[in-house]
């Protein structure tokens, strides 16, 4: 069986990633999310196992000794981590598996898996970004301009990233996230198939 990629989707916070993500995989059976391991608490909806492995401080430290993360990371004095074990079952059964992480954590996996696809997701301005944010209601003044803070430097990282999606139009925006993957797929593909190919053409 053909081992599954692995697309590493980073965005600011407010960009839309989760979003396009979810209806990315709505749209193609193939592909899979990895679901992180993570200090914050739950928000509204959100299911453990499902959303995230919600776990206690000293949990993700026990974790990290073990050295059962690909990558981790403390966004916002919050922990999250992505187990290398998930991971490697899922690409391993032949699903494209998708991480959505921060540039650190693309960055770190890169290092670990430089087969790893990485894809940036923008929003259209600094502007809409900060009315998003407003109107998620989930987020205090204070916060939500340390959060603009952050994600200028976020988005200064995006032209380290293998692709860049902008999100001005959402299904747009989803329309190009679900063509990188395509392209990727076949890329690997025919690269799986080239022994292949090299045998039927009579050439070494």
């Amino acid at each position: 069986m053909q081992t599954g990629n692995l697309f590493l989707v980073s965005a600011p916070s407010g960009a839309g990633k989760t979003s396009i993500v979810s209806a990315a995989l709505g749209a193609d059976p193939d592909t899979v999310v990895s679901v992180s391991h993570t200090t914050r608490l739950a928000r509204g909806g959100e299911v453990d196992g499902e959303n995230y492995y919600f776990v206690s401080d000293d949990q993700f430290i026990q974790m990290i000794e073990a050295g059962d993360f690909l990558e981790h990371a403390n966004v916002f004095g919050k922990r999250y981590g992505t187990s290398k074990a998930e991971v490697e079952r899922k690409r391993g059964q032949g699903k494209n598996v998708i991480l959505e992480i921060d540039w650190q954590g693309a960055q770190q996996v890169r290092e670990a898996v430089p087969e790893a696809i990485s894809i940036f997701v923008l929003p259209p301005s600094v502007e809409e970004l900060a009315a998003r944010l407003n109107a998620r209601g989930e987020d205090s003044p204070e916060s939500i301009e340390k959060r603009l803070s952050e994600a200028k430097l976020d988005m200064s990282q995006a032209v380290n990233f293998d692709y860049l999606v902008i999100n001005a139009d959402f299904d747009q925006a989803v329309s190009d996230f679900l063509n990188i993957l395509h392209v990727a797929s076949l890329r690997t593909s025919a690269q799986c198939q080239s022994a292949q190919v090299r045998n039927l053409v009579g050439k070494t």
